[in-house]
C-alpha cells in the first residue's frame, strides 16, 4: 500500500512539474520575441547556453528556470534561448543568429543571462537597450531572481 501511495504520489509530483515548464516559452527567433515584447510592453531575457555541454547552464536551468517562482516571475519578460549545442544540430539561420547576438553582446562565457528593453526607432529599426546581465548565481532561485530583479528594475 504504501508504495502504490510514494508512486502516486511521485507521478502527481512530476506531472506538476512538467505542466509548470509546458507554461513557460523559450523563442529561439530573436525577431519574433522582440515584436511580442514591443506589442505586449515586455522585457526581453536572452540566456546565452550551451544546452548539450555547459554543466552550469543546466544547474542553472534546473534550479531556478525549471522552478514555479521563475514561472511567475517570467510573466512580464520575452524568454529567448540563444543556445551553442555541441552535440544537437541546429538550423543554419539560428546558428548565425545567436553568433551574431553572441558578438554583439561580447558573450565570453556560458551561462549568461541579458535583459534588454526593445524599443522601436522611428526608422523603424530595433534597438536593443541593454539592462544588465548574469550568470548562474549561488543560492538557487530566490537568490537569482534578487539579481534579476535588480537589473530590470533600472530604468534607462
Amino acid at each position: 500500500m504504501k508504495k502504490i501511495i510514494f508512486t502516486l504520489f511521485l507521478s502527481a509530483l512530476i506531472s506538476a512539474n512538467a505542466s509548470a515548464q509546458e507554461k513557460l516559452t523559450w523563442h529561439t527567433d530573436i525577431n519574433e520575441a522582440i515584436e511580442i515584447a514591443v506589442k505586449e510592453d515586455k522585457k526581453v531575457m536572452l540566456f546565452f547556453t550551451g544546452s548539450d555541454w555547459c554543466g552550469w547552464c543546466i544547474k542553472l536551468q534546473n534550479e531556478v528556470f525549471k522552478t514555479s517562482d521563475f514561472e511567475k516571475w517570467s510573466k512580464d519578460m520575452v524568454l529567448v534561448e540563444l543556445d551553442f549545442p555541441r552535440r544537437t544540430a541546429q538550423e543554419e539561420i539560428i546558428k548565425t543568429q545567436n553568433a551574431q547576438l553572441q558578438a554583439m553582446f561580447k558573450v565570453r562565457g556560458y551561462p549568461s543571462v541579458y535583459f534588454v528593453n526593445p524599443e522601436k526607432m522611428p526608422d523603424g529599426k530595433m534597438n536593443l537597450n541593454n539592462l544588465g546581465k548574469t550568470g548562474y548565481v549561488k543560492g538557487g532561485a530566490i537568490k537569482w531572481l534578487e539579481v534579476a530583479n535588480n537589473i530590470v528594475k533600472k530604468t534607462i
